[in-house]
């Protein structure tokens, strides 16, 4: 029996594995090698993508209504590269929109399944989709260090994520529960694992930049408080997949689930992030 269930699940690792290997190098050189707009062209390609995946979570089911909102999405992207000075401002207010939601989600205590239309998911998915597409366009956009800040924010959060994974696994087994009501499989020492990944991301950038010790500490909490909010994303869209009484949210990409499994923690570190970068002013 161990030796069965050791197959599917071998199997799932080598598709995850030969996924990411194909999609990494395209999403590295589409941040150095794109000019913004292209860049910019192509992340909402992505995002409309995922929003496709959100009208699922919310529960609108329907063909043209999910068409229509994922290009509600769009225009609102349009919006935004038109009036570049409302990007700050949007993904300032999807941070405090995610910071709500750290202090929201520690005290769900069950999850009722829901099957009617979610109208408050609709909304809040602007500021999940529209809030992180406008913080890597504005960390793009920057002179001299954009998209070197944009491949350091992927790289952090590959990092926290393979150190959580890797941590959690040899380390986490019969530990605390992280929130077993929401991801049973997530542990607090996952947690220490990407923090760890985050402290060391956050030094090499330090060192990279030959940044002060109070810009490095600077750093670090940003570095750190990303990771955090990372994590946020994840359980809430475990949340609503649980809800729904979903594995994933779609199948899009082979051993990753869909789009919105692949990106839910960038959703939420990216406007994080780039606030975070933006008022410390490290690197810009």
């Amino acid at each position: 029996m161990a030796g069965a269930d050791a197959l599917p699940a071998s199997n799932a690792l080598k598709r995850r594995t030969i996924t990411a290997l194909s999609l990494v190098p395209l999403v590295i050189a589409a941040v150095l090698w794109l000019p913004t707009p292209a860049f910019a062209l192509v992340l909402a390609g992505v995002l409309m993508l995922a929003a496709v995946e959100w009208c699922t979570l919310a529960g609108l089911t329907r063909p043209i209504p999910r068409i229509l909102y994922s290009f509600a999405i769009l225009f609102a992207m349009a919006l935004l590269w038109i009036w570049p000075q409302g990007q700050s401002w949007f993904f300032g207010l999807s941070a405090l929109w995610w910071a709500g939601q750290a202090v929201a989600l520690p005290r769900i205590r069950e999850i009722p399944r829901v099957e009617d239309l979610q109208w408050s998911l609709l909304g809040a998915g602007f500021l999940v989709l529209v809030g992180p597409w406008a913080a890597l366009i504005h960390l793009h956009g920057l002179p001299n260090t954009g998209p070197a800040l944009v491949l350091f924010l992927l790289f952090l959060m590959w990092t926290a994520d393979s150190m959580a994974y890797f941590v959690g696994r040899a380390w986490g087994g019969g530990r605390a529960k992280l929130a077993p009501v929401l991801s049973p499989g997530k542990t607090r020492v996952g947690v220490y694992g990407a923090m760890a990944g985050a402290v060391a991301c956050a030094l090499m950038f330090g060192w990279i930049l030959s940044a002060t010790p109070m810009a490095t500490l600077l750093i670090l909490l940003v570095c750190g408080v990303s990771v955090m909010i990372s994590i946020v994303g994840d359980l809430y869209e475990s949340l609503l997949k649980r809800r729904r009484g979903l594995k994933d949210s779609s199948h899009l990409l082979p051993g990753h689930g869909g789009m919105l499994d692949r990106i839910d923690s960038l959703t939420a570190a990216a406007p994080v992030f780039a606030l975070g970068i933006t008022l410390i002013g490290v690197a810009t």
